[in-house]
């Protein structure tokens, strides 16, 4: 397979794809607006604008894998501007360019369920964060039928991952407890709750860029260590750290009415199906395919609080 990988964005998924796929000899580009200050030695960069079609035409060619790892302001108004267009001209020139397509995605388009989401659910029609990404699915989706385009979804659920500060255990949680004081969370902290591993998705990224044409058109589930609480992770990650686990939650119904002061907390309120029930994931059909292992909580939680405490 093709070695030679332009990688869209270049945040915390983004950054590890990169330091993944640099340890086994690939050749990889960066692309987004502006060059990274911690691009690493031997990493190519190309200036691209998904917003812009032209840009984003002439930032794929002479690429033949393309991996998706963009991500936009955290409001249900930039996502309702931003994420159509973007998908729009990333099809359109991966179609004109012949590029294969892995997209790091997450699971809002399945909107609320009450059972363990697994690939064949339909796409939402719940307005907000879940409609924008059925409306993207969907681009990419009709572009696989009538243009041939090899494009595959890799949907994860909340990530984490070691200096990954944004994330449910980022700076806020362990980067917190690392500095002696208390974790905090927007969310409530003893549903069940699936939870990807960083590290893991770059793995599992480098699967599908190996991956045969079939198994491209198609979605995955991105594998998670068995499902257990925030809270039994957080207990994990304090001990760890050799600290007691001090911790404050904010109830769920309190969002709301944060929300009128803390614009994120108000984005959170509008994905509260995510946090007031179990949140399983079954991954069985890409862990059968690629013979893929998740890396267990007992080494995967050490290794992201003990980078908060350097």
């Amino acid at each position: 397979m093709n070695k030679n990988i332009l990688i869209l964005g270049y945040g915390a998924v983004g950054k590890a794809t990169v330091s993944h796929l640099l340890e086994k000899g690939y050749s990889v580009t960066i692309a987004q607006r502006k060059v990274p200050k911690d691009l690493p030695e031997g990493v190519q960069f190309k200036p691209c604008d998904v917003l812009n079609g032209a840009s984003v035409h002439d930032c794929f060619v002479g690429f033949d894998q393309l991996v998706i790892a963009i991500g936009f302001e955290y409001t249900v108004k930039t996502w309702q501007k931003q994420w159509p267009t973007a998908m729009h001209n990333i099809v359109k020139a991966s179609v004109k360019n012949g590029l294969r397509v892995v997209f790091v995605d997450n699971l809002y388009m399945y909107g609320p369920q009450t059972g363990v989401l697994h690939e064949e659910l339909n796409l939402t029609d719940i307005q907000g964060k879940p409609a924008v990404r059925a409306e993207i699915t969907r681009i990419w989706q009709n572009a696989v039928h009538t243009n041939g385009l090899r494009f595959t979804s890799l949907r994860a659920p909340d990530f984490f991952g070691p200096q990954v500060l944004l994330s449910q255990f980022g700076d806020f949680v362990f980067g917190n407890l690392a500095k002696g004081k208390t974790a905090q969370f927007l969310v409530p902290i003893d549903q069940p709750h699936d939870f990807a591993y960083v590290p893991d998705i770059a793995r599992a990224v480098e699967n599908l860029l190996n991956a045969l044409d079939n198994d491209f058109g198609q979605v995955w589930h991105m594998p998670c260590a068995p499902t257990v609480t925030t809270r039994e992770l957080l207990e994990i990650g304090a001990k760890s750290l050799g600290v007691s686990p001090k911790v404050f939650s904010f109830p769920l119904w309190g969002l709301r009415l944060l929300g009128l002061f803390f614009p994120l907390a108000k984005e959170l309120w509008d994905m509260r199906f995510q946090w007031d029930r179990p949140y399983q994931v079954n991954s069985e059909k890409f862990t059968n395919r690629f013979l893929f292992k998740p890396t267990p909580f007992n080494e995967s939680i050490p290794a992201t609080a003990k980078s908060f405490s350097t």
